[in-house]
């Protein structure tokens, strides 16, 4: 069985439907930074999608290959994610999706080194003829969290943002957004199968005691 991170770090992908607060350890990422509006048809968040995926395949794929990579496992590209921002703008403003800053991330297993990711890079730009340049190796320390799981579009999360916050205040924390501390989503649905109203998202917000 290939090792699935979903199902092994069940408190950090799959939260329940009310706040909770984790402390998520330090992990490595592919990362590819952009702007604009994620909805935009060929735009630069979907060619940002297309770079991620085509760099974390040539890395579950390498074992077939003549490049060996050392404590290689066989595993399951892990979910989609998200951080999210807008300058002047405390959380998120949904109505204004053209203003959007974001990382999208898709989580490596821990023995991918840089290495193992820049030759990844490489042939995966070979390889899918698409230029993977823009991709990062990115370590990223979310610490002291709290998090929830939005089921339903994107444009309804404000409601359950508003759950979070309450939860907050009734336990003393406050959120701690700053340039390294973003709203972030992870996406457990495949939006191009699945019904919006069905849609599955982890939000994850970073906090700090009040």
């Amino acid at each position: 069985m290939a090792f699935d991170f979903k199902k092994e770090y069940k408190e950090f992908y799959m939260p329940k439907n009310k706040p909770q607060i984790v402390n998520v350890p330090k992990a490595n990422y592919i990362a590819v930074r952009g702007k604009g509006n994620p909805n935009e048809e060929g735009g630069a968040y979907q060619q940002a999608i297309s770079v991620l995926y085509a760099v974390a395949y040539t890395l579950k794929m390498s074992y077939k290959t003549d490049y060996k990579i050392d404590g290689f496992f066989e595993y399951v590209v892990p979910p989609l994610e998200g951080f999210w921002w807008q300058d002047g703008v405390d959380g998120v403003d949904y109505s204004d999706k053209s203003t959007f800053n974001w990382i999208s991330v898709i989580r490596l297993p821990d023995f991918v080194s840089k290495a193992d990711f820049e030759w990844a890079v490489v042939t995966a730009t070979k390889k899918k003829k698409l230029d993977c340049s823009s991709a990062e190796f990115m370590i990223i320390d979310e610490g002291l969290c709290v998090q929830i799981m939005h089921v339903g579009p994107f444009d309804n999360e404000p409601a359950t943002v508003a759950l979070m916050d309450t939860y907050l205040e009734q336990n003393r924390y406050v959120n701690d957004f700053n340039e390294g501390r973003l709203h972030h989503e992870i996406y457990l649905s495949d939006a191009r199968k699945v019904a919006p109203e069905k849609w599955k998202t982890v939000i994850r917000h970073p906090i700090k005691k009040a």
